[in-house]
């Protein structure tokens, strides 16, 4: 009895292009361009990728842990590219406390974030950052879905979420537990 080769199941499922995104594959190398850009990844060699019919399909030879992991992180990027240049992506983020606000300068952001000073930030390459009129809430939007996060990340870092009154900056729509104070233990 020959046996299955047992394979992610989003792995399996093909990536589907749509009309005004271009995808070449060269050897390991895949690349996607589209409106908002161009990306492109290496892929590991226990991965194969081919394009048929308006689909990308990721295939794998073995089966082992490692392999049918790469398997579907292979799909997963790949589909994340696709989306990101023609869709794009956006993360939203609150500045919550008494005095915080931010602003764009130029290709900076300033963060006044109860500080002593202002906090300027580069705005990378390939993400752009708006502020709302209440200076209150960041809107990054980039094709690359990871640098994307990433920045959030490094914009959130400046000033985390405090547990026993919740000031500081978070993704927009998160919900922060907030700890008792000492007077809470107290009767």
């Amino acid at each position: 009895m020959e046996a299955k080769l047992r394979v992610s199941r989003i792995g399996r499922t093909p990536v589907v292009i749509p009309a005004d995104v271009k995808v070449g594959i060269n050897g390991q190398v895949v690349a996607v361009e589209g409106k908002l850009g161009k990306l492109q990844i290496d892929v590991r060699p226990e991965v194969s990728v081919e394009q048929a019919d308006g689909k990308v399909l990721v295939k794998v030879a073995g089966d082992n842990k490692l392999v049918r992991s790469l398997h579907g992180l292979t799909r997963a990027l790949i589909n994340n590219m696709v989306t990101g240049v023609s869709i794009g992506f956006e993360k939203s983020l609150t500045l919550i406390g008494v005095g915080y606000r931010a602003s764009v300068i130029g290709k900076k952001i300033k963060l006044e974030v109860g500080k002593s000073h202002e906090v300027l930030l580069d705005i990378p390459e390939g993400i752009t950052a708006e502020v709302s009129k209440k200076q209150d809430n960041i809107i990054l939007k980039g094709c690359d879905k990871c640098h994307v996060g990433q920045f959030a990340a490094v914009i959130m870092k400046e000033r985390p979420v405090e547990p026993y009154k919740g000031k500081g900056i978070r993704i927009t729509g998160t919900h922060v537990k907030l700890k008792a104070g000492k007077k809470a233990g107290k009767k």
